[in-house]
């Protein structure tokens, strides 16, 4: 051993995401949404150094989104010169597909089919990886929030979309393909609202942020209950408008809420059948709106659970609501990959 240089101490230091060398090693954890796409730098413990967002523009190619992502990386960057290191690139994003490193076919983005960790390349030379964004939330949440002590567990991020992050006996479950995880795209009807994915009457258009905007204007159109919603235009209106609303006690805006929970209790009961969990934990802007969502959801599912199931399964709402968990998730997502290869 060389004299004088304890290695097992700068070891320790390194993987608890100390200041080594006058440098704190982070990896960037970006999260691709339907409408923003935001960015944070963030060390081994889940400490959050530095976050930003750009609008994801979806109707623009996704190279177009990478270089401003980088652009605006490499500007922070630039602030924490001789501060921080960063070390590795994880990504969380709708329809990725972590065995391949690819986007496929997102139903809010107008991408097809997207090679990512090849078009990171042109950017950066350092390890990089993806996943489901709802997997990138469920790897943030069972690191850094409420899921920590659990093995068996499903997170729901209500959006744009709907996604989930499956987690059974401590794993996260991508399946045989990459794609396990879909219950945004479950069927509601048959018959009903037109998805993005080019189906009908799937989850996410009733129980997302944009479902429940569509709810509120069919209620809206079938019914002369009254609201201050009916003030806001179309192109206008958000599921935070409606949760003002629900808070002033506007009944249309109320009914929203529980029309949203009761169709979510509805299908969460079959993810139950297929899985058992301890916990659904919901995540995302439509989860702020906290009991509005939380406690009629728990009650539909638990009028929808086989017996055996019954008060069993906690609804909760993330831990890190005030943070940005599927950040902090593909952040927690390369630290793993990185780790596992060292």
């Amino acid at each position: 051993m060389t004299k004088g240089i304890n290695f097992a101490l700068i070891n320790y230091l390194k993987i608890n995401g100390y200041r080594t060398m006058s440098r704190v090693e982070v990896v960037v954890g970006i999260d691709i949404g339907g409408t923003n796409t935001v960015f944070g730098f963030v060390d081994r413990k889940g400490n959050c150094y530095y976050e930003n967002s750009i609008p994801t523009k979806a109707e623009q190619k996704a190279e177009q989104l990478f270089e401003r992502l980088f652009f605006e990386i490499s500007k922070a960057q630039k602030k924490f010169e001789g501060k921080l290191a960063l070390v590795g690139v994880g990504i969380g994003a709708p329809n990725a597909n972590y065995y391949k490193g690819t986007i496929e076919n997102p139903p809010n983005l107008s991408w097809g089919k997207v090679n990512v960790l090849k078009l990171i390349k042109r950017y950066s030379s350092l390890p990089a990886t993806i996943t489901n964004d709802a997997n990138a939330a469920a790897i943030g949440e069972m690191l850094f929030g409420i899921a920590k002590k659990m093995k068996n567990f499903v997170v729901i991020t209500l959006g744009t979309g709907l996604g989930s992050g499956i987690v059974v006996d401590g794993k996260l479950v991508y399946g045989a393909d990459g794609f396990a995880g879909e219950l945004g795209h479950t069927i509601v009807d048959p018959e009903g609202r037109q998805c993005g994915c080019g189906r009908k009457g799937c989850l996410e258009t009733y129980a997302s942020a944009n479902g429940i905007k569509r709810t509120a204007f069919e209620l809206m159109a079938s019914t002369s209950t009254p609201s201050i919603l009916r003030s806001i235009p179309y192109e206008k209106l958000s599921a935070k408008d409606i949760y003002i609303a629900a808070k002033k006690g506007d009944k249309l805006a109320l009914e929203c809420f529980d029309i949203t929970a009761r169709i979510l209790g509805f299908k969460l009961a079959d993810t139950v059948a297929h899985l058992s969990p301890e916990a659904i934990i919901l995540f995302g802007g439509l989860a702020c709106a906290g009991d509005l969502i939380i406690q009629p959801t728990k009650r539909y599912l638990e009028e929808n659970l086989l017996n055996v199931f019954k008060n069993k399964v906690k609804v909760l709402q993330s831990a890190l609501i005030e943070r940005n968990s599927a950040v902090l998730g593909a952040a927690a997502l390369i630290w793993n990959e990185m780790e596992n290869k060292a």
